[in-house]
């Protein structure tokens, strides 16, 4: 059974648990593929805040640096060696590390993967509804044509398995409105640098565009088509801080953001503290649902004005805490200190 949640604010929780044990002195091992990227970087300092105020965490072991499955195959592995008590990651894709979750999980390691789910059988899976984000971004992108246009489409990494999500989640909408073309598919590998410059190169071409989709690559999108002096289309983000800012302020900009909080790796924290507790879980799948924002809507435009946060990292997603599930402030995700730091 899968748990649902909207948004970023929880409306249940998970069931059946007992009260938290005393145990202190965790040590706990990230795992994170992507470095350079604000989400991953909110996703990650989300994890050594919600660790330094739980209070039971001694020490992290940290294994950050941009790297495909057999570099993570290799980095789980030495967090195994390691002894840690238990492993978040955010998986590199859904079975290519498998083998060394098993290995840990093996040894009674607790296992929890962030922002995209892995297979391994005993794993824990605490993660965005990515399917439905890109639904909910497609769907409101298509009817913001008018059914019919021409679509840049901006992938993520190609073979992580948020991208493969978001790819059904796409498709799904793009089945509604077959008279929907998209003339420009590319991977930005979650990348400011390499979205923006691929836009530019399109938006160089002189072809026809009618709405950008993104995979959280966003602001930098905006900026391209006002430094380009290119007509505004209907453009889809992440609640990324910067891009939240520019649905606010950009005039002529008609864009939607969907919530898809980073702050999902210090639930995954809190998630894998339980485990080692004892309060046990009645489902390995909890799920978070995005809600989407668009500034041509008056509830919507009523949350981005809300979500205006001029402390964040532009890249950073405005959702820094998850209500339920993490308990650091604001201002100790944006230090971004862990046990000992």
């Amino acid at each position: 059974m899968k748990r649902y949640f909207q948004g970023a604010t929880i409306v249940s929780l998970l069931a059946g648990l007992g009260s938290v044990a005393s145990a202190e002195g965790y040590t706990l091992g990230i795992s994170n593929t992507v470095q350079g990227n604000g989400w991953r970087e909110e996703m990650v300092c989300a994890m050594k805040a919600q660790a330094l105020d739980s209070g039971k965490v001694d020490s992290l072991n940290i294994a950050h640096r941009n790297t495909d499955a057999a570099g993570q195959l290799e980095d789980i592995r030495n967090l195994v060696e390691a002894g840690v008590d238990a492993i978040v990651l955010n998986p590199s894709n859904s079975e290519g590390v498998n083998s060394a979750i098993e290995e840990a999980i093996a040894k009674g390691i607790v296992v929890v993967a962030v922002d995209q789910a892995v297979t391994a059988p005993g794993a824990y899976i605490l993660s965005n509804n990515q399917e439905e984000y890109a639904y909910l971004g497609a769907k409101w992108l298509f009817e913001q044509v008018g059914g019919s246009g021409d679509i840049v489409y901006m992938r993520g990494a190609a073979g992580a398995g948020a991208d493969d999500d978001r790819d059904r989640g796409f498709k799904r909408a793009l089945e509604e409105f077959p008279d929907i073309n998209i003339v420009h598919e590319v991977f930005t590998g979650w990348q400011q640098d390499q979205g923006k410059q691929q836009i530019l190169d399109y938006l160089a071409t002189g072809l026809p565009v009618d709405g950008v989709w993104t995979s959280g690559i966003d602001n930098v999108i905006v900026d391209a088509f006002v430094e380009s002096d290119a007509p505004l289309v209907p453009i889809v983000g992440a609640d990324n801080a910067g891009f939240v800012g520019q649905l606010a302020t950009v005039d002529g900009l008609v864009g939607a953001a969907v919530t898809n909080p980073g702050s999902i790796g210090g639930a995954g924290v809190t998630l894998a503290l339980q485990i080692l507790d004892g309060d046990m879980p009645e489902s390995n799948t909890v799920l978070v649902d995005p809600a989407i924002w668009a500034n041509n809507d008056p509830a919507g435009m009523a949350l981005i004005e809300g979500a205006q946060n001029p402390n964040l990292d532009p890249e950073w997603p405005v959702s820094v805490s998850i209500p339920g599930w993490t308990t650091y402030t604001t201002e100790e995700i944006i230090a971004c200190k862990g046990p000992g730091e």
